[in-house]
């Protein structure tokens, strides 16, 4: 054998040594993250474990790329970012193993086999307790049936780090593969637990390092891998359709967390539950058809930060798509989009956050558009509206690069909000084998909706990711958005009008209408003269717009205002023989806040099957 792979003898790991063991197992975990997604099919066949469990464990990176010589303190810093990184309900349990084996462990400046015997015993009871309802099969089993090997490989005599953690290894791989007659979805599917094989990934990467001392190059992130083998299960109906996550932190006066009564209270809601975390800071995961009802719920007992609901059911199809597609369509909640068409050409959304007094939502999945106009209206508290963190874009894009070719993103207008910048940060980020492509629209609401089914439609048609950005580049010139405010109130606190334009425009009893614009800016784009026949003279207005010699389709947004909304569709439709196309939809808070109730909103677009003829005859040059 080579002398530079000769296996090492080592009784005790210190904090670098530990680092760089963590790192290499991560790094296994991240080249087989696509194969993880593939064989995910409990709790839910959604096709992203892989993808949560690499996203925790890239937080960890964070802690192992300085070396630290007390092995113990990297550990409460690994456990701390593990928390902080948890996705799923595998990294949720992966963060709760964290920080049983730092407390077992956080002591000690080097780890023995007996030391990590230990900790891992600690670990695999941490994990489980987090859970309201712990399955055998799963990699809990995985967990404990460490623990007992390293014990026995211990009690053995075992001083030998290596050998002891072969040992370990050799027993996970064996409860790994029992997984497949252990839970009914895996005999079924025969697969093994996808979060039991995530961790066996990490375990056989530190103990090649600790066999070998060589750990591979990571200065880049592994690229996301994409094959085109079918995912493991079916689609399901499913009793809850979102997976949802918060942050749970003390507000009481020593600033602690009853974990206990916060599991009580959330069982009863829901399913998968994980409490994870410390008397200080919890992460809740847990599947949910009102992801609100958790964000409340959690609301008495601390701060409730981080919040997020992944849409299952379209995981679910996205994971099982069949390759009937190349490429995966991504938007943000600032688009409206019919709910058919978001189901029928499998667009994903990133939510838009909303903020209302002490309390915070997501657009459009914990926060219903009745329910938004309604605080809207009483107009106690002025809602605001901010950008996803970059993080709600990251995990969105890793999770479809694991499932298409390559991911394309149309997102609301960079002229007016930090929305499109922050899909740009998490793209840089994510390393997929076609790229994660970042549009911006220009547009915002119905305009930005119908760019978004415009891409999705030629990513239907087996359009590349090149063929899909040009077509929403070539459309964007000739796709419109128009909105007619009931009052101006809501605008002016808005900012999309100034006060002094409002003052004016209440005294001449003028409306302004909020429209895109070419660059990109959305403001005022025109007005209606006085304060009756609203509806027909938008109508009107917009009709002017409409070129005869084209077609077009048509998309109305409204406030809790859909009687009206229709009676605009119809008086278009009417006038206008070359709309070939109508629907209608409620608009979310993005444009909403700055309308308010009543809000009435025209997204009109070419047909692009006339784009070569608009082009010809409306030659178009943004500014």
């Amino acid at each position: 054998m080579n002398a530079a792979v000769m296996p090492r003898t080592l009784v005790a790991l210190d904090g670098a040594e530990l680092a760089r063991a963590l790192r290499t197992g991560i790094r296994r975990l991240l080249q087989q993250q696509e194969y993880i997604n593939k064989i995910n099919v409990f709790p839910v066949p959604d096709g992203d474990t892989g993808t949560n469990m690499a996203l925790t464990m890239h937080a960890v990176l964070g802690q192992l790329r300085e070396p630290r010589a007390h092995a113990g303190q990297l550990l409460t810093r690994v456990a701390d970012a593990a928390l902080d990184g948890a996705r799923g309900n595998s990294g949720a349990i992966m963060a709760q193993f964290f920080l049983g084996v730092g407390d077992r462990a956080g002591h000690l400046a080097e780890l023995t086999a007996a030391d990590l015997a230990d900790a891992v015993e600690g670990g695999a009871k941490y994990a489980r307790d987090a859970m309201s309802e712990p399955r055998e099969g799963t990699l809990l089993t995985v967990l404990a049936e460490l623990a007992v090997a390293l014990r026995e490989q211990v009690a053995k005599g075992g001083g030998d780090l290596l050998s002891v953690l072969r040992g370990g290894l050799r027993r996970a791989e064996e409860a790994t593969t029992r997984t497949t007659q252990q839970l009914e979805h895996l005999r079924k599917a025969n697969v093994v637990d996808a979060g039991a094989q995530g961790f066996v990934e990490i375990l056989t990467g530190m103990v090649d390092y600790v066999a070998t001392g060589a750990e591979p190059e990571d200065a880049l992130p592994a690229v996301v891998q994409h094959d085109t083998e079918s995912s493991a299960g079916e689609v399901a109906d499913l009793t809850h359709r979102y997976c949802t996550e918060c942050f749970v932190t003390g507000l009481t006066p020593d600033g602690t967390v009853d974990r206990r009564a916060l599991r009580e209270t959330l069982s009863t809601i829901g399913s998968s539950l994980v409490v994870a975390g410390h008397d200080r800071k919890v992460k809740v995961h847990i599947h949910v058809n009102d992801p609100d009802q958790v964000f409340r719920a959690a609301e008495a007992f601390g701060r409730v930060e981080g919040q997020k609901a992944d849409d299952m059911q379209r995981q679910q199809e996205s994971a099982h798509h069949a390759q009937r597609q190349q490429v995966a369509v991504a938007t943000d909640s600032a688009a409206d989009i019919p709910e058919a068409w978001l189901e029928q050409y499998d667009i994903h959304v990133v939510p838009v956050r909303v903020h209302i007094g002490n309390h915070s939502y997501l657009d459009k999945v914990s926060l219903d558009a009745e329910t938004f106009f309604r605080q809207l209206a009483e107009g106690t508290v002025s809602p605001k509206t901010s950008q996803p963190p970059p993080g709600d874009f990251r995990r969105l894009f890793e999770f479809l690069a694991s499932h298409y070719t390559a991911v394309v993103s149309v997102n609301l207008t960079r002229a007016n909000s930090g929305t499109l910048g922050a899909a740009e940060t998490a793209a840089a980020r994510v390393s997929a084998r076609g790229g994660v492509h970042v549009v911006d629209t220009r547009n915002a609401s119905c305009g930005e909706g119908l760019l978004a089914l415009a891409a999705a439609e030629r990513a239907a048609a087996g359009g590349t990711a090149a063929e899909v950005i040009a077509h929403v580049e070539r459309l964007r010139p000739y796709t419109f958005t128009f909105a007619c405010p009931t009052s101006l109130k809501f605008a002016v606190q808005g900012g999309r009008i100034p006060p002094w334009a409002g003052r004016v425009a209440t005294w001449l009893r003028m409306t302004p209408l909020i429209c895109s614009h070419l660059h990109g800016k959305v403001g005022i784009g025109g007005v209606l003269f006085g304060r009756q026949n609203l509806i027909a003279q938008f109508a009107r207005w917009a009709g002017r717009r409409i070129d005869p010699r084209l077609r077009y389709r048509v998309l109305i947004g409204h406030g809790m205002a859909e009687a009206n909304a229709r009676t605009l569709l119809a008086r278009l439709r009417e006038s206008h023989a070359n709309i070939t196309s109508g629907e209608v939809v409620p608009i979310g808070t993005a444009l909403g806040v700055h309308g308010g109730p009543g809000l009435l909103v025209i997204g009109l677009q070419v047909l692009p099957d006339d784009l070569e003829a608009a082009e010809r005859l409306i030659p178009v040059k943004v500014p």
